[in-house]
């Protein structure tokens, strides 16, 4: 009898602490979708501030911004954590063609970011096409010395998973430049990352390594209607000459910021739940996508908290990171702070895969860890969240570390993701506004589930 009762007891609990979740998300939501500052706070980002880049007047702004932003929600601490950042200036636009007999024609292109520029005049020369990496370093020195090489590996398609196709062919643009000059040549052109056939060209980092700076060759991103098109005119003027210029710098390292906000745990205040994403962008559009959107969703995580008078069992603090797209300066130094001071970090989410619908979430955990959050898939059915999934949770976050850990990456729909990184469109128009509140909806009630069930 006794066993019975007690059995009856714990489904009882187990009833009544599901039902209390589940009213909880609902509450959660409904603030995101009624009551968040999430939307104003992008436009203010994208259309008062614009871009982003570390080291830049934008990024200083943005600090400056999101810190009185979290202040005026009332938080328990709003600070900020200094962090030594590259300067990076792209300069004037960047000018490229195809020397076809008489004729020039031009392509739309943008430097790659960390790139050297061109000399004054500009470089000219012979240009031969390659699908990889391997293509190029099985031509050898002598096919490539003094030439230009253009990397024309599209994404590919097949892939439902557009950050997988993204990851096959990324690496042209990362080492491209580095390997090329290698094998003696004197620049490369990049087809841009990205799935849909238009002339925006997409830029991104590209890494040296320990390549001498003398030795470092100028690199630049074409776009993909222009990959195509430049493609179908070498295969009849092999031997013509390609153009371009451009006049980027890199400077001394410069000061920055990350911006951290946090509300004080009522039981555990030293278990420390982060949310974040990074508040620096790439220069050419305004970053609302990436990551404005993932900055502002971590904002509104403690806002929607604060409204709802939730007094969470942990520390729950919001990281503004700086730094993400040319050096991760930003995620290394909170890693820094964390160990020095000696932080216990339990639970860590990311947001930077736009601000499109929230599809679920990609973690980072033990057996046991990733089965208990698989468990709460029923409550949130209702809200269309469905992949709770092993995977890469996030830059930023990725260097932290603790004895024990959860680290969570946001999955949002992708499928239009690679349309505007790193691009000229990637504004405050293509941003849905329902769709960006309902991610942070998703990372609220995340945050909400971990924190009352802790860590196992």
């Amino acid at each position: 009898m006794k066993k019975t009762f007690y059995i009856l007891v714990l489904l009882s609990s187990a009833s009544f602490s599901q039902t209390v979740d589940e009213t909880m998300l609902k509450d959660i939501y409904k603030s995101a979708l009624t009551n968040s500052h999430c939307y104003s706070w992008l436009d203010d980002l994208s259309n008062t501030i614009g871009s982003r880049l570390s080291g830049s007047v934008g990024a200083e702004k943005a600090v400056a911004y999101t810190k009185s932003q979290m202040e005026k929600l009332g938080l328990d601490k709003v600070y900020l954590q200094e962090v030594m950042v590259p300067k990076w200036v792209r300069g004037e636009k960047e000018v490229a063609y195809l020397q076809v007999g008489k004729q020039k024609i031009y392509f739309p292109i943008c430097a790659l970011g960390m790139s050297v520029a061109t000399s004054k005049s500009g470089l000219i020369a012979n240009i031969i096409e390659v699908k990889s990496l391997d293509e190029l370093k099985a031509m050898g020195a002598e096919k490539v010395r003094g030439k230009l090489v253009f990397f024309n590996r599209a994404m590919n398609p097949e892939f439902v998973e557009t950050f997988r196709a993204y990851s096959g062919c990324v690496d042209q643009r990362s080492s491209g430049a580095r390997e090329a000059g290698k094998l003696g040549a004197i620049g490369v052109i990049v087809r841009s990352m990205n799935l849909r056939m238009d002339d925006f060209p997409h830029t991104g980092s590209t890494n040296y390594g320990d390549t001498p700076i003398e030795n470092r060759i100028p690199a630049a991103a074409i776009s993909t209607n222009g990959a195509k098109k430049l493609s179908q005119l070498l295969k009849n003027n092999s031997s013509s000459n390609f153009y371009f210029k451009q006049s980027c710098q890199v400077f001394d390292d410069v000061l920055s910021y990350n911006v951290v906000g946090e509300i004080t745990g009522s039981e555990h205040p030293d278990r420390i739940m982060v949310v974040g994403g990074h508040l620096d962008s790439w220069d050419l559009g305004d970053g609302s996508h990436d990551d404005g959107a993932g900055c502002v969703q971590s904002m509104a995580v403690l806002e929607i908290f604060k409204k709802l008078n939730f007094k969470p069992k942990n520390t729950i603090r919001a990281v503004l990171f700086m730094n993400e797209e040319n050096g991760v300066k930003g995620g290394l130094k909170y890693e820094e702070l964390s160990n020095k001071n000696n932080e216990n970090h339990i639970f860590a989410l990311e947001s930077d895969s736009g601000g499109f619908t929230p599809r679920g979430f990609s973690i980072d955990a033990d057996d046991t860890n990733f089965s208990k959050i698989a468990t709460w898939t029923d409550v949130f059915e209702p809200y269309l969240i469905h992949i709770f999934r092993k995977g890469h949770s996030g830059v930023d976050i990725g260097p932290l570390k603790s004895k024990k850990i959860v680290k969570v990456g946001l999955q949002p729909d992708s499928q239009r993701y690679f349309d505007y990184h790193h691009a000229a469109n990637d504004t405050f128009d293509a941003v849905n506004k329902r769709e960006l509140e309902l991610g942070a909806a998703a990372m609220a009630s995340l945050i909400y589930l971990f924190d009352q069930s802790g860590l196992q």
